[in-house]
């Protein structure tokens, strides 16, 4: 099976700081792929070239037979990358809905005459984009919050409708960085489920940055491990939790 993202020897240097070096590896369609290491590893460096915020100095990310590192972020979702942050990224102010419909935005279309008398063809297009947000918020088991106010939700709650808006712009490849970080026991069991249902129901691609290695082992198909800013392993969960270089890099050796 051809790889849905290649990463393909990708460095970044802040000066003389070398954040990454060289990372590669294969990201395989409607699979879930973490990405582990210590702090200071250059997890979140690797994905912000991933993700085009951040240029490579060197190597590419070549997503669906197009590099993706040096295109514009913002044309991301329409390449079919979604991306969720580790700190909240949601609009507070606004309901579940309305932050979901900003995900469809791109998946809409229209034009300024026809968007302005909200006729025909963009009210067509209107209807589709609710009806799309509404099987999303299904998904997510959030229906009785749909007119709620996110701000007002529990922070795991506003985390889910983060995922949400991320699936509402239509991804083949989803990008989460640290899901479950700050949740209790049952939010972080919950998002692992629905982690597990977006692979398994919907064939999307997960790509994921995770401290928390009892998620890492149970649901992922394959796990890279950085250790300041190097692949020192690649492979399915128990090769990796066996690796000695894996073992070495979070405890420090014998």
């Amino acid at each position: 099976m051809s790889a849905l993202l290649s990463v393909e020897g990708l460095s970044k240097s802040f000066g003389g700081v070398h954040a990454v070096r060289g990372v590669s590896f294969d990201v395989a369609p409607a699979s879930i792929h973490s990405v582990i290491g210590p702090n200071g590893a250059g997890k979140t460096t690797l994905f912000n070239m991933i993700s085009a915020l951040v240029k490579p100095s060197s190597g590419r990310a070549v997503f669906d037979g197009r590099d993706v590192s040096r295109a514009r972020p913002h044309h991301l979702a329409r390449l079919g990358i979604g991306r969720t942050f580790q700190n909240l990224a949601v609009f507070s102010h606004a309901t579940v809905v309305e932050n979901l419909l900003v995900g469809m935005h791109h998946r809409i279309g229209g034009n300024v005459l026809s968007d302005g008398v909200f006729f025909g063809s963009t009210r067509a297009r209107e209807i589709r984009a609710r009806e799309e947000v509404e099987r999303i918020i299904e998904f997510l088991e959030i229906e009785h919050l749909r007119n709620e106010v996110v701000g007002m939700l529990s922070y795991g709650l506003q985390k889910r409708v983060e995922l949400g808006r991320a699936l509402a712009t239509g991804p083949k490849l989803l990008l989460l960085d640290e899901m479950v970080s700050g949740m209790n026991t049952e939010e972080t069991e919950d998002i692992a489920r629905f982690i597990l249902d977006i692979k398994q129901e919907l064939s999307i691609a997960v790509l994921m940055i995770e401290h928390d290695m009892s998620i890492v082992m149970d649901i992922s198909d394959r796990v890279t491990v950085l250790s300041f800013g190097e692949r020192i392993a690649d492979g399915t969960p128990g090769e990796v939790a066996a690796d000695p270089r894996v073992i070495d890099a979070y405890l420090g050796g014998a």
